[in-house]
């Protein structure tokens, strides 16, 4: 849950910076990375209690990698909008603390799977 309440915050915060146009008419390409923090982070909880309620192991295992490639997702487009034009960049190394305590967390409740 801290995870989606500090992406969301942060998008917001960072949705502000980079709404602007580029001088030639263009929009910054970072603002999508904003809105891909907040999708993926809410993603999260549906495959955690989808890999709960399954009964079969290899369905379970589906889940589990969505879970794996959504992680891996939200820490990449973290470390791309750290290299944005915006103040709200120095907000993402407390996201991405999280995701590592998240990862270390989601290692040893996939061992109880």
């Amino acid at each position: 849950m801290d995870i989606i309440m500090i992406s969301r915050n942060i998008s917001t915060y960072l949705n502000h910076d980079l709404n602007y146009l580029h001088e030639d008419g263009t929009e910054d390409n970072d603002i999508y990375f904003s809105g891909d923090i907040v999708q993926q982070s809410t993603n999260l909880a549906p495959e955690i209690i989808n890999a709960e309620r399954e009964r079969y192991s290899d369905k379970k295992h589906k889940h589990l990698e969505s879970l794996e490639q959504l992680t891996n997702k939200l820490y990449s487009n973290c470390r791309r909008l750290e290299r944005s034009n915006s103040n709200g960049r120095d907000y993402l190394p407390m996201l991405r603390y999280e995701i590592r305590k998240f990862r270390k967390l989601k290692r040893s409740w996939m061992m109880t799977l």
